[in-house]
């Protein structure tokens, strides 16, 4: 293996190749926001990163399709929060707290960790594959410290990805750790969404965060979904997009219960099939997020989690919280892409 080293005066506007292995090289650019972007090319398409900016996976492609949602943003812009520059295929969530949060929460949306700066950056380079690594040092006076180093890597002629999340607490006391992997998939027309995970799982989200802002018509659907769930049942093919704004979403606990390695899929009309899997040992929750509207098309049809994303203090009281102990690390794993 062999690593090579990047520094941001590697970002230009000119797209320009910065390595090449056997089927697989490696493209870096800038964008007019002046973020920085890297994408992995093979032969079945690329996937482009946010190297410096909490590592954020801006888009994927595979067979000429792109996998993304369709959203609002034509680049990434500068960000406190996720919502800043909400157009990418996936982010990570957390890591000292998760999800929207409550009035009692004081963490910004998604964590502080979705558009962190990140200090380093490297390329590891196999005969066949290409990772990127990026490195974070969160230290706080009087709170956290911790390092952590996502990476994607993707493979020669494959049309997937692996998605990492390794995170080491140097903090001298234990630290709460909450993280999802929030991967944002285009929404299709009638879409068919599987699981080996049991539909009875899914549960219909009942709080309402601050930005759903319910209408009639939705609140009737959100009812007739009710009924479904009743009979262990949940949305499964996506052929009622006119109910679909605001936001459906539905979630499922307590995934070990079922099986220790979940595997979703999302197939749609072209045949395409959709897929992220990953273990129930670390990821314990699943979240599934649709809407539709001229803004936003989305189809997350598997966001895995250690716990639901309703802010900290609702891990806290349903203890699904996960603490690292001083020098401990957790790595997180998720594989996706296309079949």
């Amino acid at each position: 293996m062999i690593q090579v080293y990047l520094t941001k005066a590697d970002f230009k506007e000119c797209e320009r190749t910065v390595a090449k292995t056997n089927g697989l090289h490696v493209t870096t650019s800038l964008y007019k926001t002046n973020i920085e972007s890297l994408k992995i090319h093979n032969s079945k398409g690329y996937v482009e990163v946010l190297p410096y900016m909490g590592q954020i996976i801006w888009d994927l492609n595979f067979n000429n399709t792109c996998l993304k949602l369709h959203n609002i943003f034509d680049m990434p812009r500068e960000a406190n929060t996720i919502i800043d520059t909400y157009g990418c295929f996936a982010f990570h969530s957390g890591l000292l707290a998760n999800g929207c949060p409550s009035p009692e929460d004081n963490h910004p949306m998604h964590g502080e960790f979705s558009v962190a700066k990140m200090d380093d950056v490297y390329l590891e380079i196999t005969e066949d594959s290409i990772k990127v690594v990026s490195v974070y040092h969160y230290c706080k006076g009087f709170g956290f410290n911790y390092i952590a180093k996502p990476s994607v890597t993707l493979k020669k002629d494959e049309t997937n990805i692996e998605i990492k999340m390794e995170v080491t607490n140097l903090t001298a006391t234990k630290m709460p750790l909450q993280y999802m992997c929030h991967m944002n998939y285009a929404y299709f027309d009638d879409a068919i969404i599987s699981s080996n995970i049991s539909d009875s799982a899914f549960k219909l989200r009942t709080s309402i965060p601050s930005h759903v802002h319910p209408t009639e018509k939705w609140l009737a659907y959100n009812e007739k979904l009710k009924e479904l769930e009743k009979e262990g049942k949940t949305l499964s093919i996506l052929n009622n997009k006119e109910f679909y704004d605001p936001e459906i979403v539905f979630m499922a606990d307590n995934l070990q219960d079922y099986e220790k390695h979940a595997v979703f899929e999302m197939t749609n009309k072209d045949n395409q099939t959709m897929f992220s899997e990953f273990s129930t040992l670390d990821f314990n929750s699943a979240t599934r997020w649709i809407m539709h509207n001229a803004d936003l098309k989305v189809a997350a049809f598997a966001l895995p989690a250690t716990c639901r994303p309703e802010g900290f203090k609702a891990a806290e009281k349903a203890n699904t919280l996960i603490y690292l102990d001083t020098n401990e690390t957790k790595v997180f794993t998720v594989k996706t892409g296309m079949r």
